[in-house]
């Protein structure tokens, strides 16, 4: 079930930086914008054939990215450095949902699933052994994922924002994580999704908002973890993706037009550093801290240097900045995750 790569309008030119620009980002935010593509090996797929340019990275500020720039998906690197990132950050999901892969009351057997978006294929892994008698597919327009998988889990080569190729009523679990700014089209999402869907079956969506905030007012406005989630959402306005997934409400919007129905949505507020005193709280932060910190540069170079034109100077000097934000105890900086699942009628 592969997806050519579809045609992209040229990026508009950099945006001018956001007023309050601070900066530390490191030195992986390097001075070349080197567009050279490297062809890495084939994937093997049991759907159509790849056209080439999905097996050529692009260099931006000395990190890989999926070929099509353009693309929805290609505002994270590739490379193995922030795959780490994504595998810390799915055992930081997993313990802000108390050890679960998912929170849809799904039945203890099911035939087919899928992970759209899958990334490293770190869940989709995991989701497969629990459920060794399920077909398990994970779908990412970067072929990352292991070579050596359970033998009920495959991966394909697939762009989300592209039309579903399967049949209806094919899915009787639709699995995303962390599409910020990555899906298009929120409601053609949900609407693929709900004709992907078997009745009776779930679909369900894991995102972060990035927006800080504190319960004590100590997140100042202007501070480092202030500017984080601004400058993502100017970013996401000129990029033509949305990063107000959890501000927007889309989920419960996009659901509720498709035809979903027994919609829940819960929000979880999670610490960012060592600074609570609740030890459960406590262990949470530390990984979210390290999550972030395991690749900062990955996370805002693109974004923030391409799309906002911010310099790679600029970038480290707010890199800096947020790092120490995040050593201060004294910061209680936060952010919320949203889970949201619903049932696709009988």
């Amino acid at each position: 079930m592969v997806a050519s790569p579809k045609a992209k309008e040229a990026m508009p030119a950099p945006a001018s930086r956001p007023a309050a620009a601070g900066g530390p980002p490191g030195e992986d935010a390097a001075d070349d914008t080197d567009d050279t593509a490297s062809t890495i090996g084939s994937l093997p797929s049991s759907t159509a054939s790849l056209s080439q340019s999905i097996f050529e990275y692009r260099k931006i500020f000395g990190r890989t990215y999926h070929s099509d720039v353009g693309n929805a998906e290609a505002w994270q690197p590739n490379d193995a450095r922030h795959a780490e990132a994504m595998d810390i950050f799915h055992h930081l999901n997993t313990l802000i949902l108390s050890g679960k892969l998912y929170t849809a009351p799904l039945p203890k057997k099911i035939q087919k699933a899928v992970d759209i978006g899958t990334g490293t294929g770190i869940w989709a892994f995991d989701f497969a052994d629990e459920f060794p008698e399920a077909e398990v597919i994970g779908t990412d327009v970067s072929p990352i994922q292991p070579t050596w998988v359970p033998p009920n889990l495959k991966f394909e080569i697939d762009d989300l924002n592209l039309e579903w190729t399967w049949p209806d009523n094919t899915f009787e679990y639709i699995h995303s994580r962390s599409l910020i700014g990555v899906v298009e089209d929120w409601e053609g999402f949900y609407r693929q999704a709900f004709r992907c869907c078997k009745p009776g079956g779930y679909v369900e969506d894991v995102s972060n908002s990035v927006m800080a905030f504190s319960l004590d007012g100590i997140v100042k406005e202007g501070s480092a973890l202030d500017q984080w989630g601004k400058v993502f959402f100017e970013g996401g306005n000129k990029f033509g993706r949305t990063f107000k997934i959890v501000e927007d409400d889309i989920h419960r919007k996009c659901m509720e037009k498709a035809g979903f129905v027994d919609i829940v949505i819960k929000d979880i507020q999670v610490p960012v550093g060592a600074w609570p005193k609740d030890k459960t709280q406590q262990e949470l932060g530390i990984w979210a801290k390290m999550a972030l910190e395991s690749d900062l540069e990955g996370y805002v170079n693109y974004i923030w240097g391409v799309v906002l034109g911010w310099t790679p100077e600029e970038i480290s000097t707010y890199c800096a900045a947020f790092r120490r934000e995040l050593k201060n105890t004294r910061i209680h900086g936060m952010y919320t995750t949203r889970v949201a699942y619903a049932r696709k009628p009988e």
